[in-house]
């Protein structure tokens, strides 16, 4: 059985907590939306978002975590600690995988079948995907290396996870796995410890590119981004030359393989 752990972050640190909570429910239907039942939904949230969306495989774990400070690494311990909550909270549900999804992005309804046809498999890293900008008629294809890019892109066996022993209320960002804190570690880091997970045989993730400056998990101004990632405007200018290769118009196939529909 695959685990989806979504964590969200707090509504005080949102600039708008209605866009966050729309991200989020549409993020959760096409989560939902798979052709096999057997999938469990862990939200790990400061506060239960505002959505009209339920389904019984939604459960949801409030968390009472410190309010993390405007800076980049703050924020990814505040969702490194959801996601380790997330894990140790999955124990009970007996996952054989887990797949830690940001909570604005899509994902193909295909996955939980495929995982749970390969319950013993080290699990998958998602290599082809798409990038989407909210609005637009048209999706870029990412033909490989996706996982560099966007955090919802890896599959793991649940007993490949380094947990802690003892729950406690706040843990620091060193004390567990480099890859829960680095989604693009997974591959090498698993690699190295000699249990390799594979390429994922289709296109499972669409990375949501954030229009309205308000991702659901991490919110980023442009001169942090540039700080992050300095080579960002020349692949900006990459993806403009490749764009008549590499883009596509959004089909109705696309719309309904990963519930990429208008936001509610």
């Amino acid at each position: 059985m695959l685990m989806f752990v979504i964590p969200i972050k707090s509504p005080k640190v949102s600039t708008s907590w209605f866009e966050v909570c729309r991200l989020f429910e549409r993020c959760l239907r096409s989560v939902c939306n798979q052709t096999s039942l057997d999938f469990q939904v862990l939200v790990v949230c400061n506060e239960k978002p505002q959505i009209a969306f339920n389904h019984p495989k939604v459960k949801y774990l409030e968390v009472d975590f410190p309010v993390p400070s405007a800076d980049y690494f703050a924020k990814m311990n505040d969702r490194s600690n959801k996601v380790v909550f997330g894990l140790l909270a999955a124990s009970k549900f007996n996952p054989s995988h887990v797949m830690i999804v940001d909570a604005d992005d899509c994902i193909s309804k295909q996955i939980a079948a495929f995982v749970n046809n390969n319950p013993q498999s080290n699990g998958w890293f998602i290599d082809k995907g798409y990038e989407y900008i909210d609005g637009s008629q048209k999706i870029y294809i990412r033909r490989k290396n996706f996982y560099k890019m966007c955090g919802t892109c890896n599959i793991i066996n649940y007993k490949l996870f380094t947990l802690p022993e003892k729950q406690k209320t706040y843990y620091d960002i060193t004390e567990y796995d480099a890859f829960l804190t680095g989604h693009s570690l997974s591959k090498e880091i698993l690699a190295e410890r000699g249990t390799p997970i594979q390429p994922l045989p289709f296109s499972g993730t669409i990375y949501i590119r954030d229009r309205f400056g308000e991702s659901a998990t991490l919110q980023d101004g442009w001169l942090t981004r540039f700080k992050r990632y300095p080579k960002e405007p020349l692949r900006g200018l990459k993806r403009l030359v490749l764009a008549p290769i590499n883009e596509q118009n959004v089909t109705e196939h696309i719309r309904e393989e990963f519930s990429l529909h208008p936001l509610q």
